[in-house]
């Protein structure tokens, strides 16, 4: 299991939260509960298995809503 953060642009609303939540859930790989959504930070904390998944894939998954991820960082 690798941790990964991404820094997304500013989030301007609380349902924009709920859209990017729900998109990294729905990847294969991702661990749900790990997946955390700072409003404030305008950052998605999660962890994802990296056979499964890779983070350009979770990045896929965030900009085909509509958001984009200015920086990544995986651990």
């Amino acid at each position: 299991m690798k941790s990964a953060t991404l820094q997304l642009e500013t989030l301007t609303c609380p349902s924009c939260m709920q859209k990017i939540e729900s998109a990294v859930k729905g990847v294969d790989g991702v661990d749900h509960d790990s997946v955390k959504v700072m409003f404030n930070a305008s950052k998605v904390k999660l962890n994802f298995d990296e056979n499964k998944v890779s983070i350009d894939d979770i990045e896929k998954a965030i900009t085909s809503v509509g958001y984009e991820v200015q920086k990544k960082s995986v651990r």
